[in-house]
């Protein structure tokens, strides 16, 4: 990796002398950016979504909450836009003003401190863990990846893979017997 990053300028500069042409006009047509504009409004991605009467929307399976005041009040059964910065940071916003809101994930993970913390909802958890393992934990396909550095989505799902709402009775019986051939911590023995 040293040795290709030491090549790089000598080849930036091998490749300007073989392929690079002088422009036809020296003229810089490009303009200055005035003090008005904000390029990462100008980036956003906007998806406008509608707020419901107990003023929630969904965005990129994400439960938005807005905190209710009499302005979010007069939004409900509106539509507002929802800004994606190329950042990945999003923003509600309606007439120009941003809303303050909560978010709540129906993606949600196990935190493995909470199983190691709780004695007694431990072996709940795990059963939880082990049903998520089975979940897509993807986000929506239809927008934009989170930030530049992510790599671009792709469609379909993956094998063994199953959305939130197809997970069912089946899915936690299979878990619940993956954990019992498991070891317990307790006692050092497989459960058959």
């Amino acid at each position: 990796m040293d040795a290709a990053n030491a090549f790089i300028p000598e080849f930036i500069a091998d490749h300007n002398v073989r392929f690079g042409k002088p422009p036809r006009n020296e003229h810089d047509a490009h303009r200055q950016l005035r003090a008005d504009e904000n390029l990462d409004l100008i980036f956003t991605w906007r998806e406008p979504r509608c707020v419901s009467k107990s003023l929630t929307l969904q965005y990129d399976e994400k439960l938005y909450l807005l905190t209710e005041t009499p302005e979010t009040r007069k939004l409900a059964s509106l539509y507002i836009e929802v800004y994606q910065y190329p950042d990945g940071t999003i923003e509600l916003r309606a007439n120009g003003a941003a809303l303050p809101y909560t978010i709540y994930d129906r993606l949600s993970q196990v935190d493995q401190g909470a199983i190691v913390d709780n004695k007694r909802l431990g072996y709940v958890l795990q059963l939880a863990q082990c049903v998520q393992e089975k979940r897509d934990n993807r986000r929506s396909q239809s927008l934009p990846s989170a930030s530049v550095e992510d790599a671009p989505r792709k469609r379909g799902r993956p094998p063994g893979k199953k959305s939130q709402r197809s997970l069912g009775q089946d899915d936690v019986l299979e878990a619940l017997q993956r954990l019992q051939k498991r070891e317990w911590p307790l006692d050092g023995t497989a459960r058959q």
